[in-house]
């Protein structure tokens, strides 16, 4: 009975007390319990995809899913209430009642909603199973892997075949096992970009980087094999057999993959080291920092790391020496260190709180400042960019010792003390 309140209580600091049931309120706690699996359905009256997909979750709940313990909410995205109304009039399911926007709001930025529809699936407890729940549920309409908890990493390599330059297969562990590290190199033969990069990477891993430990494996969204087969001749490492496209769909979906190309960094245990190699390898091609660990506070020359998923609190130092660019990331990093536990601690992928230097003004730091309508300064100035937020971003005090201002300027920002400005 006690874990039975205990997971009540998380379901409704998450969900809130109340949802909208077909009869009218009902209590999140009563709702939710012993359910197998929460479907959080986020979605509108005025999306054409979602009117397509709707139907079919309906069909698919009331004949099977349902019954296994599946229970859906409706988060809803629809522009007034009686637009929301006339559409969970369409839905067998629960809803998050509309006038939960702030709700509704957090609920989209926790589980980085970008589009919908999207479903969200969560356990009993309330911990987050998949966010690609529309891919899942749609491959397997009857449940029969409900609650479709995502492979391991250990699990989706355990029957991949590698190939090397000469054609010869080897199995995952076989081909890795005397690696340090190993990138996951997606990218393909008609990309622009990719075509800059894999130059690029290959000088780096053949001068230093395959000596220090790293192996790299080609993972090719060419359109054909034999594409593929021209674009991995110039390759000097492994790549995913082009004949494992679903393996391919699975790792994408695993490291979160958006745009090639991509880096994704693994130990030898299988644990994601960084998803951002890219950036990772190309500040630092001779692998002093390998494998890459991520530093608590990321640095914006290395790329935009999780500012486009996770609230940032960035320093602008481009013009400090470099004592005082020193002195700035010492007194922002026992914050990070804090959110990383805390996120940690409480099962989560991301912090709350995402922390960077800039202490270059290169392009990406310049186009930053245009969207936030900062001129440049000499003294170190704090900024809050909430992208999850639909974009928003919030100014803060410049400061020689940051340190003097941090920890006011993030309590100023949680009571709601700073005035929300939109990114241009």
């Amino acid at each position: 009975m006690p874990e039975a309140n205990s997971n009540s209580n998380m379901l409704c600091s998450l969900l809130g007390d109340i949802l909208m049931g077909k009869d009218g309120e009902v209590k999140t706690s009563e709702a939710l319990t012993n359910k197998t699996a929460i479907a959080l359905y986020f979605s509108a009256h005025w999306c054409p995809p979602c009117r397509g997909f709707t139907p079919q979750l309906a069909e698919w709940y009331t004949k099977d899913l349902k019954a296994k313990g599946l229970e859906v909410i409706f988060v809803s995205s629809d522009q007034d209430e009686e637009a929301f109304k006339e559409y969970f009039g369409e839905q067998p399911w629960l809803a998050l009642p509309f006038a939960e926007r702030d709700l509704k709001a957090a609920l989209s930025k926790k589980f980085k909603v970008s589009g919908i529809p999207s479903l969200v699936i969560l356990d009993g407890e309330g911990k987050t199973i998949t966010k690609d729940g529309r891919a899942a549920v749609s491959g397997d309409p009857t449940g029969q892997d409900m609650p479709w908890k995502p492979k391991t990493f250990k699990e989706l390599m355990s029957t991949a075949k590698l190939v090397d330059g000469s054609g010869k297969e080897q199995s995952y562990a076989d081909a890795t096992a005397a690696a340090k590290a190993t990138a996951f190199y997606f990218s393909a033969h008609w990309c622009p970009p990719c075509r800059g990069f894999t130059p690029d990477l290959a000088k780096w891993y053949t001068a230093d980087l395959k000596a220090k430990g790293l192996e790299v494996v080609f993972v090719s969204s060419d359109r054909d094999e034999a594409a593929f087969k021209e674009y991995f001749g110039e390759q000097p490492w492994l790549a995913l057999s082009y004949e494992d496209r679903k393996l391919k769909e699975e790792l994408s979906t695993f490291f979160g993959v958006n745009g090639i190309p991509s880096l994704c960094i693994v130990s030898p245990e299988g644990e994601i080291i960084t998803k951002e190699g890219r950036g990772a390898v190309s500040g630092d091609p001779t692998g002093t920092e390998f494998p890459w660990y991520p530093k608590p506070v990321a640095n914006l020359k290395a790329g935009p790391g999780q500012i486009n998923e996770v609230t940032t609190v960035l320093c602008f130092a481009e013009k400090a020496d470099s004592e005082t660019q020193k002195a700035c990331e010492a007194a922002m990093t026992p914050f990070a260190e804090a959110q990383i536990a805390a996120a940690k601690a409480k099962g989560e992928e991301d912090p709350e709180f995402a922390f960077m230097m800039v202490t270059e003004g290169d392009d990406l730091a310049m186009r930053i400042r245009t969207m936030f309508q900062m001129e440049e300064g000499s003294i170190p100035k704090l900024m809050i960019c909430d992208i999850p937020d639909d974009g928003g971003y919030y100014e803060g005090p410049a400061a020689e010792a940051i340190g003097d201002v941090l920890e006011g300027f993030l309590a100023d920002y949680s009571a709601k003390k700073l005035e929300r400005k939109q990114l241009q």
